[in-house]
């Protein structure tokens, strides 16, 4: 399918209701399934233009369309921005992760990549919220200066206020964890659908497992990750990678791995959130202990 095209509703409408299509072909919860067959009905009728709303009057705009809401707005405008939706391309197998970082000005396919390789990373809102709360300076070659200018391009590119004054709220690592054994025992049971993957899957093999399922009041996606690094390693079926939504359909995503070293080697870790899964297996292990 072609890239979005700026303020065709028609095109942004369709993108929504193959998100739709896919989930309920996936099993995914009827209640994400309608949010998003509403949103393309809402932008389908909508007598203005869907890029007009978005340039003049931001994601709030957008969220201010009847039936669409923050998260999807959200969403649209990580569309309109970039021409991509990193959400169904996963949901379609077809992820390409660290193109959408590129579009970022200043942001080259090297260091885009080397981005999403340490901070697991891949939409604009989840780049934002690094470039706020000071990981995105972790990463060689970016620095407080730069990570400054990235914050600024994403601000207008995303046409909203700053992250830094809003809490990124996140679902707690034990239901994070949680899922992360629910899709690989799943898995491994051969119990979960199986998409085809279109990167490096020359025989377009439905060989990679999808999960959707929910904590309330979470709702999750869960995948083997289908990165260059991870084959690379041979980790495509160590590591994880989690989409998570909340009752207002904003998307998050992180990646659960097997820990190779330190205190919690061997332990699955979600990456980025280590201190508090150390606090949350010591929980785990002094409740064994008063048993």
């Amino acid at each position: 399918m072609n890239a979005i095209l700026p303020g065709d509703n028609a095109n942004v409408a369709e993108q929504l209701y193959e998100a739709a299509r896919l989930l309920h072909a996936q099993g995914a919860s009827p209640y994400r399934v309608k949010a998003y067959r509403t949103a393309g009905d809402a932008v389908a009728g909508l007598r203005r233009g869907v890029r007009n709303v978005f340039e003049t009057e931001g994601v709030r705009g957008l969220d201010a369309i009847p039936g669409v809401g923050l998260g999807i707005a959200s969403a649209i405008s990580e569309m309109l921005a970039t021409g991509r939706w990193p959400m169904l391309e996963m949901l379609r197998g077809s992820s390409e992760p660290g193109l959408t970082l590129q579009r970022v000005p200043g942001l080259g396919p090297e260091l885009a990549h080397r981005i999403h390789e340490q901070l697991h990373v891949d939409t604009l809102a989840d780049l934002e919220a690094a470039a706020n709360d000071g990981r995105l300076e972790q990463v060689q070659g970016v620095g407080p200066r730069r990570s400054a200018s990235i914050r600024a391009s994403l601000e207008s590119m995303l046409r909203r206020t700053p992250l830094r004054s809003q809490a990124i709220v996140q679902p707690p690592v034990d239901a994070i964890l949680d899922v992360d054994r629910e899709y690989r025992e799943r898995a491994a049971a051969g119990s979960l659908r199986r998409i085809a993957p279109r990167r490096f899957n020359p025989t377009h093999e439905a060989w990679l497992p999808i999960l959707h399922t929910a904590r309330e009041p979470w709702h999750f996606t869960a995948v083997h990750s289908n990165t260059a690094l991870a084959h690379r390693l041979g980790r495509t079926r160590d590591w994880v990678v989690i989409f998570f939504y909340d009752g207002d359909h904003v998307e998050r995503q992180c990646t659960v791995v097997t820990e190779t070293r330190g205190e919690l080697a061997g332990r699955r870790v979600v990456r980025g959130r280590e201190p508090e899964c150390r606090t949350h297996y010591s929980s785990v292990e002094e409740t064994v202990h008063e048993s």
